[in-house]
């Protein structure tokens, strides 16, 4: 059920900051009513980001290298593939943002 190795683990904590930090960002934003540009949020979202990517990557090491198939190093790979999905969305959104003008 744990991971077995200590890249694992970390992989595990790092997908566990993505999720907390992806609630506390949806919530403060409805409940304190945070503007999209204020410094709070997009620091928080950053962390969130480099957080989940970060976890990707320990994750898939840990899986292909040290062969820890465990469920949380599993869905550490999936919280974290999708911080890359949402990266990759937000720099398309960027890039086709200052196109249209």
């Amino acid at each position: 059920m744990m991971p077995k190795t200590k890249l694992g683990r970390w992989a595990g904590a790092l997908a566990a900051v993505f999720v907390v930090s992806f609630i506390v960002v949806l919530n403060e934003r409805n409940l304190l009513g945070w503007r999209i540009g204020d410094p709070r949020l997009i620091m928080l979202g950053t962390c969130m980001f480099i957080s989940g990517i970060a976890a990707f990557v320990t994750g898939t090491v840990s899986i292909i290298k040290f062969k820890d198939r465990s469920p949380v190093v599993i869905l550490a790979v999936a919280f974290g593939f999708i911080a890359v999905l949402l990266v990759i969305m937000e720099v398309v959104e960027a890039i086709v943002e200052r196109s249209a003008h």
